[in-house]
């Protein structure tokens, strides 16, 4: 079987030292702060961007990583002698760059490639990344691998929520007359990944019905579950915990978002995501 490469974006938050340990190839979502254009970069990296999205009123504005960015690493990939590519990306709903990679295949007219939508975002993009290698390190074929990838992005789960209404008011999700209210009432959106988009669930008072609502999302037979947190980590670690106390034989991983998704959230935002 020939070698396959396992492309995917920036918004799969896969720690670098992992990308660079199995090779895969992670394509940068862009952002514009302030006037200055910064490609997203790997967890570890997105502090100062939310100290900074603290301390200011402006609001950055995110895109797609151009076409030209996956046409050099699908060129890269066959240079260094691998056979096929798949690459696995971002809800092509929630952002352009799954359109990008299928215009990039186009330009190079290459059947060796395959651009999946994972319909997914974050920690679950990233399981599905790591299933795809864990299944090319297996030997299993490239057609299985796609076939697998694809069936499993319709049993995963995200739900989210904010500490505070500001920065989906920023983002323009909410007016201005609604975030006063909502702040002054205290009110908490649970927010659901549906279909690839993200969308209203419920709205609760407070932030530890919030936590509460997002750990009962997760039931039944759950094989893995990751907590994904914004400058939040003591409360991913109780939620971990919580968490644990129900599902001891499950891992449970904490993840932070970067600022393509994270701008929207805002500090002290934290959801989680499971399958």
């Amino acid at each position: 079987m020939g070698k396959i490469k396992i492309i995917t974006d920036s918004t799969s938050y896969i720690k670098k030292e992992f990308a660079e340990e199995m090779d895969i190839a992670v394509v940068a979502l862009n952002y514009v702060f302030d006037g200055v254009e910064e490609k997203e970069g790997f967890p570890g990296e997105f502090h100062e961007f939310y100290e900074k999205l603290q301390n200011t009123k402006l609001f950055p504005t995110t895109s797609q990583p151009s076409a030209a960015a996956f046409l050099k690493e699908y060129q890269k990939a066959f240079e260094e002698g691998y056979e096929s590519i798949i690459a696995i990306l971002l809800s092509s709903k929630l952002s352009g760059t799954y359109n990008s990679a299928l215009i990039a295949k186009d330009i190079l007219e290459d059947k060796r490639i395959t651009v999946i939508d994972s319909l997914q975002a974050a920690s679950n993009l990233r399981f599905l990344v790591e299933d795809a290698i864990n299944m090319v390190k297996e030997g299993i074929l490239e057609e299985e691998i796609v076939k697998t990838i694809k069936e499993k992005r319709k049993n995963m789960s995200i739900y989210l929520t904010v500490d505070t209404l500001e920065y989906l008011r920023r983002g323009g999700r909410l007016s201005g007359i609604q975030s006063t209210i909502g702040e002054m009432l205290n009110i908490k959106p649970i927010i659901q990944l549906i279909d690839g988009e993200l969308k209203l669930l419920d709205k609760v008072r407070g932030k530890k019905k919030a936590l509460k609502s997002l750990s009962d999302k997760v039931q039944g037979n759950v094989e893995r579950i990751a907590i994904c947190h914004i400058l939040n980590e003591e409360e991913a670690l109780k939620l971990k915990e919580e968490l644990e106390s129900r599902y001891p034989n499950i891992p449970i991983s904490i993840d932070e978002l970067g600022p393509v998704i994270g701008c929207h959230i805002g500090p002290k935002g934290i959801g989680i995501c499971f399958y």
